[in-house]
C-alpha cells in the first residue's frame, strides 16, 4: 500500500471590521479550503491582532451576536479610568482584555475537502475595537 502524501498549504485573509462585533468570514474560508484540494487534513486560524480574536459561532439568530458583543462590552468596559494602558484610547485595555479571553486560534478538521463545522456555525473575527480596522488572518492547512 503507497503511503499518503501530506501537502501544506498557507494564506492570508484581510477581514474588514468598522467597529466592535463579529464578523463573519466562512466563506472566504470555505472557498480557500476547497480549492486547496485536500481531502482530510486539519486548517488551523491565526489571527495577527491583539486587540481582536476568533470564534466560531452561530450564524442563524444574529441575536447571538449582538448578546455576545453586548456581554464582552460589560465584562471589560472601555472606561479609562479603570486602565493604566490607554495609550490608544479608552478602547485600548478593554480590547486587549476581551482578546484575552477569548481565542487567537481555531483548529478546524477537513473531511471530503470541506470544513467540518456544525450545522449553525460560522467563522468570525471578533472585533475589539471601536474604530474600523483590517484585520489579518492566517490560514495553515494540512493533510492529504
Amino acid at each position: 500500500m503507497p503511503s499518503p502524501t501530506f501537502q501544506q498549504h498557507t494564506h492570508q485573509i484581510t477581514v474588514r471590521t468598522s467597529g466592535p462585533g463579529l464578523y463573519e468570514f466562512t466563506s472566504q474560508v470555505e472557498q480557500w479550503v476547497s480549492a486547496a484540494g485536500i481531502e482530510t487534513g486539519l486548517l488551523t486560524l491565526f489571527i495577527r491582532h491583539t486587540s481582536a480574536s476568533l470564534t466560531i459561532q452561530e450564524n442563524a439568530d444574529p441575536d447571538v451576536l449582538f448578546d455576545l458583543n453586548q456581554y464582552f462590552t460589560s465584562l471589560a468596559p472601555p472606561d479609562a479610568r479603570l486602565y493604566r494602558h490607554t495609550a490608544e484610547g479608552p478602547d485600548d485595555m478593554p480590547a486587549h482584555i476581551r482578546a484575552a479571553l477569548t481565542a487567537t486560534q481555531l483548529s478546524i478538521p477537513v473531511l471530503r475537502g470541506q470544513l467540518v463545522l456544525g450545522t449553525w456555525q460560522g467563522i468570525y473575527v471578533f472585533e475589539h475595537r471601536t474604530h474600523p480596522h483590517r484585520r489579518q488572518v492566517v490560514l495553515h492547512l494540512f493533510g492529504e
